[in-house]
Order: C-alpha cells, then structure tokens, then sequence
C-alpha cells in the first residue's frame, strides 16, 4: 500500500486546515477554559465539582440533540452552498431555527419538572449520605441557573453551523473565543467574589456560562445580519417562515435519525456515567477530570471532523467522482488518526501532572491519573470512528449513521457497563478499559462501510 494514497497535496491540506484550524482554535480555547472552569469550581470543593459535573453530564444530552437537529440541516446546506443555491440554505436555516427552539423549550420544562431525580440518580454509590444530599443540593443551584443559556445556545449552534457551511469560519471562531474570555474573567469574579462582586460558588459559574452564551450570539447572528451580501441566507429569513414540504420532509427523513441518534448517543455515555458512578462517590469528580481532559485532547478530532463533513458534503453537492471523493476522505481520514496519535502522546506524558491541577483528594487524582493514560492510548481510535461518522453523515447515510454510532454505543460499552456494574464485583479502573476498548472493534464496522461507498450520494439532484 502507497503511502502517498494518504497524503494530500499543499492545496489539499490548505484547504482542510482553512476549515479544521478556526474550529481548532475555537474549541481549544473553549475546552481550555472548560478545564479552568473545573479547576475552579474544583477549588471551592469537591462535592461542588461533583454537583456541577453530575449536571454537566445531564445538559450535554441537551447539547448533542441540538448538533443532531443541526447536523440534519447542516448535510443539505453544505451541499446547497456546493450548488450555489441560497433560497434553499435559508429555508433549510429556517429549519435549524424552528427545531432548536423546540428543543430548548422541551428541555427546560423536563429540567424544572425532573431535574432532581435526575440528578439523584447519579448518587446511588457507595458514600455518606450527608454527602451525597449536598452533591445534590449544589447540582439544584446549578442547574436553575444554566437554564436560562439553553436557547441562546440552541440559537447560536445553529447560525454557526451554517455559517461554517457556507465557507464562513472565522466568525464563529471569534464569537467563541470572545465568549470564552467573558466565561473565564466572569467565573473568576463570580465564583470567588473578586472585583466586590458576592461569591456565589456554583451558582456563579453558571451565570458567566449563560451571560457567556449571550455574547456570543450576539456576535455571530449581528455578524451574519449586518453582512447579508456575504451570507444571502439571513436576506428576508424572517418576511417568511416558509419551507416547502418537500425540503423540510427531506431534512426531516435525514435529521431525524441524527437527533435520535444524538440523544440516544449522549444518553448512553450518561447511563455508562452512572454505572461508573456506583462504583463509589470518589468516581464521579476522577471522571469528571479525566473526560475534562479528553474534550481538551478531542479538540483536533473534532475540528478535523468538522472538515470532514464539510469538504465532503461540499464535493458531493457539487458532483464530484467517485475517484476524488474516496480520495480525498481517505487522506481526511488519515490527517484526523495521525493528529490523535500526537495528541495521545502528549496525554501519555502530562498524565499525572494534569490531576495535580485539581483540589481534591490523592485517591481521586489517582484514579484520574489512571483513566487519562487510557483515553490517551485510545485517542486514534476515537479519531478514527469519529471521522467516520461525519463521513457517512456528509452523504445523508442517517440510519447507517445511526446503526454505527448511537445503535452501538448501547449494544457495547452501555450494556457492558450496566451488567458489570450490576451483576459483578468489578473495581472502576478495569471496567473504565474495557468500556473505551471495545470502542476498536467499530473501527473495522467503520472501515468496512467506508469501503461500501454507499455514503456516496448527491443530494441537491
């Protein structure tokens, strides 16, 4: 096999790192943040940190719904803006609207109705119970404040979305990084009460994250407003709320299933949570700082993703071969494994060193120490399987995306999670192995369907 069939021209990568690079340094400089935020709130306590981790873990099946409502749309813009067809991205951005507003709406109501028993069942291991009624108590505070950042957060993912779609990066990246800096000089001041303001602990880190969110809204939708010559899409996005059905059953056929796919995906790693969590109270903040870690390390996966879809979805829409399809995903494929390969040795060597970040106790920094070596060796894995999924996404393949990701997140690592857990005596540390090693045998599943090509579609025809 010739190397080269894996690596790109200086065009090639211009173009893939002219995507991946703004979403690179917008999610660095997030996921960074993310990791001051939790050393932070890890400063006030550690049952705060597990309050605010236990509620984290809840909200992301929130915040995955939305990239799947989004991804649904994103698939048909992309390849709109390959076609050159502007009515049809601002009907299918009229879309994203509609459907994220929905799903906050839902969100805050199952939030304000259940948010205690679902955060209750994350305090089922062995601890005090005095602990866990104060891990409970802080995780309430929490959450009644997040609430109010669902949907700016709905409304800026999906303006976003489609501005990256459309070849418009760089704001996104900006209205991320200005909203991460509000985030980080709000949570120093709210947390700890800096600048005469009252120290308001938890409840202070949730306020900077939504006044954060309303930032960065702010610059990305006035952006794509006030610049309408540049984005055709928003010219007239409010005169009507049409979107012809055929369109909107298309998104629909093809969304749906990457919602339910979304929602299916992060509850499972909730439910794989809440297994590890049974395994004792100190689980739950060395997961918390080991899966802070990985979002810091998953960043390129992630960006690389992104181009991914992106170039993909774009080729498709504009009618390339088969040839220079294959082509390119292959060396797209390649370029995301061998960032994690570095990114995994950087984890190897700063493993120890990351915990010791944290005020917590040295059983807990151990145990993180531990979970983070295991995430490092199985960084290309997870780049690799991610790239497949946005591969099989670019080209509409919704249910074969769906079977590949959410169908085996539950038939594998759940299920092998809630039966060790329930039925075995197993300790933490193995069963957190064997959950993020069986994540390689969906890389031959990946490869196999990659090799099909029936991702391979043009859907603006």
């Amino acid at each position: 096999m010739k190397l080269n069939r894996f690596i790109g021209d200086r065009a090639f990568y211009r173009r893939a790192l002219s995507i991946a690079i703004p979403v690179l340094v917008q999610n660095t400089i997030t996921s960074f943040v993310s990791l001051l935020d939790n050393i932070m709130v890890g400063q006030v306590g550690t049952l705060q940190m597990s309050g605010v981790s236990i509620v984290n873990s809840l909200l992301l099946v929130f915040n995955l719904c939305i990239f799947g409502a989004n991804a649904g749309g994103g698939i048909f813009t992309a390849q709109f803006h390959g076609c050159g067809d502007h009515t049809s991205i601002r009907r299918s951005h009229r879309v994203k609207l509609y459907v994220g507003t929905t799903l906050s709406v839902a969100a805050i109501l199952l939030f304000l109705l259940a948010g205690d028993s679902l955060i209750g069942f994350y305090l089922r291991g062995e601890g005090a119970p005095e602990d866990a009624a104060q891990v409970l108590a802080y995780g309430r505070k929490y959450l009644a404040v997040m609430l109010f950042g669902l949907l700016p957060f709905a409304l800026t993912t999906s303006y976003s979305g489609t501005l990256r779609e459309t070849g418009h990066t760089t704001v996104p990246m900006v209205g991320g990084i200005a909203a991460v800096l509000v985030n980080l000089i709000l949570n120093y001041t709210l947390i700890f009460g800096h600048f005469g303001a009252p120290a308001m602990g938890v409840q202070g880190a949730a306020l900077a994250t939504v006044i954060s969110r309303y930032v960065e809204l702010a610059i990305v939708a006035l952006w794509a407003h006030l610049n309408p010559k540049k984005n055709p899409f928003v010219q007239g996005l409010f005169r009507s709320f049409y979107v012809p059905k055929a369109l909107l059953g298309n998104i629909f056929r093809k969304g749906m299933p990457l919602v339910l796919n979304e929602f299916l995906w992060s509850t499972g790693l909730a439910l794989i949570h809440q297994s590890y969590s049974t395994c004792g109270l100190d689980v739950v903040p060395a997961v918390n700082i080991a899966n802070t870690i990985f979002n810091l390390a998953n960043v390129s996966a992630i960006a690389f993703g992104n181009a991914v879809a992106i170039m993909m979805g774009q080729l498709l829409g504009s009618g390339a071969e088969e040839t220079v399809v294959r082509d390119t995903n292959r060396k797209l494929m390649a370029l995301t494994v061998f960032c994690g390969f570095l990114v995994g040795i950087a984890l190897l060597i700063g493993s120890n060193a990351f915990p010791r970040l944290y005020n917590t106790t040295e059983d807990v920094r151990h145990l993180a120490g531990q979970m983070i070596r295991v995430i490092a060796i199985m960084l290309p894995v997870s780049c690799f399987t991610l790239a497949t999924y946005f591969t099989l996404r670019s080209g509409g393949q919704a249910l074969i995306t769906f079977l590949f990701d959410s169908c085996y997140q539950w038939v594998c690592p759940v299920l092998l999670s809630v039966l060790l857990t329930r039925f075995t005596d197993i300790h933490i540390l193995p069963l957190y192995i064997i959950c993020q090693a069986v994540d390689g045998i969906r890389c031959f599943i990946g490869a196999y369907m990659l090799k099909q090509g029936k991702w391979i579609k043009n859907l603006t025809v």
